[in-house]
């Protein structure tokens, strides 16, 4: 509950593991509207120059040390979470949602009109048939990703390290411990956990490799640029990213690889008075062109073939 609530993950562990130095009083109750408040004083007077971490004591029926702690560890007033992201966001330009009672599917778009209607509109589309000739469409796969990764110098290291990985449901805390699971699951056999990842990719060697099987979408305009980080996705049947709105710089397209997924989106709430929620089923071979900044976006997949996504932000 804790951690579903902002707190950082390491301090509630902390909290736990030193229970024994922990003196609850049993006719007391703790205040956390009164805690922060406390807090965000204490925090407020340190910034200010009026007292120092070194001087200055909190009393909280018994967590004094952890909070005393845990601030002066910490190197930002509040977290960047997604309640403080939230709140600090630019508003969203309506127009995106306006009258659009449909999900807007196209098919040859030239660069020209996809300009003109969508690439910086914030206007979601879904581009069919649009990954033609891409070997991606053959090649990618459970086992081509594993090899990937496994084979290629310090790749899984550098997920960790340095990108990002999204466990969603799943037990997973690393990409290598996606790669790490029995054949069994990893194809999905009925009575084994059923899962489903994603990750961006920031390991210039395996960005090399995954480029030479995809093409930049051929309707994206001849002067924008391509984000040097690839975002994969893939898993199996029921739930994918649950519903949440992205802080990323730039639109992004998302490439279906191989299965079937659909996908729900929301406005945002200074828009719901103007604009409904839309779904689109994105099946092997289309493209979804969408700004996850202006959208709250969620997606299902769909049971059979295993669900494997690819994509880029572009300016």
């Amino acid at each position: 509950r804790a951690r579903k609530t902002g707190l950082e993950k390491d301090f509630v562990a902390h909290v736990f593991r030193a229970r024994g130095n922990l003196k609850f009083q049993p006719q007391e109750q703790i205040s956390w509207p009164k805690t922060i408040a406390m807090a965000l004083t204490v925090s407020f007077l340190v910034m200010a120059g009026v007292a120092t971490f070194a001087g200055v004591i909190i009393k909280v029926t018994g967590w004094d040390e952890e909070i005393y702690a845990s601030f002066r560890e910490s190197h930002c007033l509040l977290d960047n979470g997604g309640f403080t992201i939230e709140i600090a966001r630019p508003l969203t330009n309506c127009d995106c949602c306006r009258n659009l009672k449909e999900f807007p599917i196209e098919r040859n778009i030239s660069a020209d009109d996809f300009v003109r209607k969508y690439a910086y509109t914030a206007v979601p589309v879904l581009i069919k048939d649009a990954t033609q000739n891409w070997t991606a469409m053959r090649n990618f796969s459970f086992d081509f990703f594993k090899n990937l990764y496994t084979t290629t110098k310090d790749a899984l290291t550098v997920i960790e390290e340095e990108c990002q990985f999204f466990p969603y449901k799943t037990e997973f805390e690393t990409l290598a411990d996606v790669f790490n699971m029995s054949t069994e699951r990893a194809n999905f056999t009925p009575g084994e956990k059923p899962w489903y990842v994603g990750w961006s990719n920031c390991h210039s060697d395996v960005a090399t490799v995954l480029r030479q099987h995809y093409n930049r979408p051929y309707f994206l305009p001849v002067d924008s640029e391509s984000s040097q980080v690839d975002w994969i996705f893939m898993g199996g049947p029921g739930l994918g990213a649950f519903v949440h709105l992205d802080y990323v710089q730039r639109p992004s397209w998302q490439a279906q690889i191989s299965g079937q997924k659909t996908w729900t989106l929301i406005p945002t709430p200074e828009c719901e008075h103007v604009c409904t929620a839309l779904n689109v089923t994105v099946s092997k071979g289309d493209i979804i062109v969408l700004d996850t900044n202006q959208w709250y976006h969620a997606t299902y997949i769909h049971p059979g073939e295993i669900s494997i996504t690819i994509g880029s932000e572009y300016d």
